[in-house]
């Protein structure tokens, strides 16, 4: 089924809209998912990729649904299973579940672009985008973009991020936040400019210098 789903998403252009991730996590700086299903997951998508950088679409969604490496935050697929994600971004628990998706004719990963990417092109307040800042890459028109979104009657949020490149916004990564207090808050706006959450840029060294664009981290 995820096959399936994943060369559906190929036919429509749907990794596109994701940008360039490595599969070397930062956190336990080994890879969520072996090489072998690395390159398998992209030529199911028909997507020619260098080992360890690729689409952040096929890693972060159904990449993370395959890994098995434990992270200091659980398994990366738990964010899809669970129902917690996708309860903080206003939507189902089931939203992003193999099975739903595909029982209404879609693709979890057509609906975790669906749910993350409109907070990224077009966040506001009325949204529940309680916190936007942008990160610039020196000297170039390319940024990087933290949101987090928070649903009314809901606890936690969602912290949704993507990169502006080539003209347009695309997704890296979404994940849930346990405690997205005021402070908590402030910290994360406050922390020096980086790229974050395994985000690769192809033409850019990883550890690319980046500067706090002014007068966004608003809340």
């Amino acid at each position: 089924m995820m096959f399936e789903q994943i060369a559906r998403d190929a036919a429509a252009g749907r990794f596109d809209d994701w940008a360039l991730s490595t599969v070397i996590d930062e956190n336990v700086q080994s890879p969520v998912i072996s090489k072998s299903e690395f390159f398998r997951l992209h030529a199911a998508a028909g997507i020619a990729v260098t080992w360890p950088i690729g689409n952040a679409g096929l890693l972060h969604v159904y990449g993370y649904l395959l890994s098995r490496v434990v992270t200091p935050f659980g398994l990366k697929g738990d964010r899809w299973r669970n129902g917690e994600l996708a309860g903080q971004l206003g939507l189902a628990p089931t939203e992003f579940l193999l099975d739903a998706a595909d029982a209404a004719g879609e693709t979890v990963l057509q609906r975790v672009t669906a749910a993350a990417l409109p907070h990224l092109a077009n966040p506001a307040g009325a949204h529940g985008d309680v916190l936007v800042f942008d990160d610039e890459v020196s000297g170039e028109t390319t940024f990087f973009r933290t949101t987090v979104v928070s649903t009314p009657g809901r606890s936690g949020a969602a912290l949704v991020y993507g990169v502006h490149d080539g003209g347009r916004m695309r997704v890296v990564t979404v994940f849930p936040l346990a405690n997205p207090s005021p402070v908590s808050l402030d910290a994360l706006a406050a922390e020096p400019p980086r790229m974050r959450y395994n985000a690769a840029l192809a033409a850019h060294p990883p550890r690319t210098p980046l500067r706090r664009r002014p007068g966004l981290a608003a809340r």
